[in-house]
């Protein structure tokens, strides 16, 4: 065993004192203590060895997420900067979805923040025939902070805010319950055979076994609080013998520690290497930026007119479930890259409404038959032609709210998976030379690792078809 431990503090140590048992790691400490955690906590072994796993077996992978998240995450540090939350809380992201906006869980969770539905409601996030703000990079994002500033409200600690955020308010109050009047119990023996002790312990059985509501248990976590009694994340951690439900959930133990060992990993001269060192730099300038546009125009017909690969729009609005701006809204932002904005300023007006299709009701159809052939929903198609009822009529008219898309001869050609050289001209945008090369401009400006949009005559980028 003795080997066994050498051999890993050896390898935490090979790697520069990225979290290792030197207390003086002042970027390290400065970490957890925005996060509210004791700066003990940097000695925990499962936090160290998981740091050091992802820096030996994931760090390629980690990184890779996080350089082609290039689009998104200076939009996502600014709105936390704004909201007051936390830079290291950027990496709960990381945790949840790998900064990956249409990411989804068996628990119906969804977006970058995975929230399920009930929470993204209660945060006024829309989900409706036209929209998933799950997805929104901005509107999720500013729900993600108010419902972060509100779990804070509660525990007064940014950790246990991002702990509560992964298995919900009501888990974490009964492990601090728990905890509280254990830690109490150890310093005041007494207090283990009194009245309140035992009231606490049973209601706090009933809850467990849904016998009682939350209401119960929040009113024994007010009095518990105050008994004053002082805990840290490592307390909160400690893993109970013979116990199966621990303080606070395995999954949200790791969870809070894969945040801390993201922050460390991605915050380091030496872990990112010249090859990846713009991901230093990344959120100095924002790559997106927010525009309104009508509503019932399509993402393509704005991709055409402003000069950007449809692909990269699409994958900036993913909230937008048919690639269709909501046709009931008078306005709607949707997200451009920012280079893009003067030519949307310039061109706007010339943004022309969706030329859909259109069917003619045969003998049989019914709302949705016709929903199920054309790949949408009854309810879409509904809304769409403003029916008030479900009754069709022979040839009656209905429009489809898919566009018309021109098709084009497609020449087969073997530039596939063809890397080559191109040298900046003058006039030359990252989105112009994007669209010229048919490729996304979020893998131009991932393939090339660019800490910005930022772009000079002579400059030289790798495109890769």
């Amino acid at each position: 065993m003795r080997v066994l431990f050498t051999i890993f503090l050896f390898s935490v140590l090979a790697f520069g004192n990225l979290i290792s048992f030197n207390y003086d790691n002042r970027e390290d400490i400065q970490i957890l203590r925005e996060l509210d955690i004791e700066s003990e906590f940097i000695r925990d072994l499962e936090l160290q060895s998981m740091y050091v796993k992802y820096l030996t077996q994931y760090k390629d992978y980690y990184i890779k997420s996080f350089n082609e998240s290039g689009l998104l995450i200076p939009k996502l540090k600014e709105i936390l900067k704004n909201e007051g939350i936390p830079t290291s809380i950027l990496y709960l992201g990381m945790a949840e979805s790998n900064f990956n906006l249409d990411a989804k869980s068996t628990m119906r969770a969804k977006g970058l923040w995975q929230f399920i539905p009930d929470t993204a409601k209660r945060f006024g996030l829309k989900n409706d025939e036209y929209l998933d703000e799950r997805l929104d990079i901005e509107k999720s994002t500013l729900a993600a902070a108010k419902y972060l500033k509100y779990l804070h409200g509660i525990f007064g600690k940014w950790y246990l805010a991002t702990i509560a955020y992964n298995c919900g308010e009501g888990r974490l109050i009964e492990g601090i319950v728990r905890l509280s009047i254990d830690i109490y119990c150890q310093e005041n023996p007494e207090f283990c055979n009194s009245k309140e002790y035992i009231q606490y312990k049973d209601i706090i059985s009933k809850y467990q076994q849904r016998q009682v509501g939350f209401s119960e248990l929040n009113k024994v976590y007010n009095e518990v609080k105050k008994l004053d009694v002082s805990f840290g994340l490592a307390d909160l951690s400690i893993v109970q013998e013979g116990i199966s439900r621990q303080y606070i959930p395995y999954e949200s133990r790791n969870h809070i520690k894969k945040i801390v060992s993201f922050a460390i990993m991605m915050n380091k001269n030496n872990v990112l290497e010249d090859a990846n060192a713009h991901l230093l730099n990344r959120g100095i300038s924002t790559p997106i930026v927010p525009v309104q546009v009508k509503g019932g125009v399509h993402l393509k017909n704005i991709a055409d007119v402003i000069d950007v690969e449809y692909d990269t729009l699409i994958s900036l609005n993913k909230h937008l479930k048919e690639q269709i701006v909501p046709i009931h809204k008078k306005q709607y932002k949707i997200y451009i890259p920012y280079e893009s904005l003067n030519s949307f300023i310039q061109n706007v007006d010339n943004i022309k409404q969706v030329e859909y299709q259109v069917h003619y009701v045969v003998a049989g159809d019914n709302l949705g038959k016709i929903g199920k052939k054309y790949g949408i929903s009854y309810k879409m198609l509904k809304e769409h032609n403003q029916l008030t009822s479900d009754a069709l009529k022979i040839n009656q008219k209905l429009i489809i709210p898919i566009p018309k898309i021109e098709t084009t001869n497609k020449v087969a050609t073997s530039k596939a998976n063809l890397t080559r050289e191109y040298i900046v001209k003058k006039g030359d945008t990252l989105g112009s030379i994007a669209k010229n090369n048919k490729i996304p401009l979020n893998k131009l400006v991932s393939d090339n690792k660019l800490g910005s949009t930022v772009i000079k005559e002579g400059d030289k980028l790798v495109i890769k078809n």
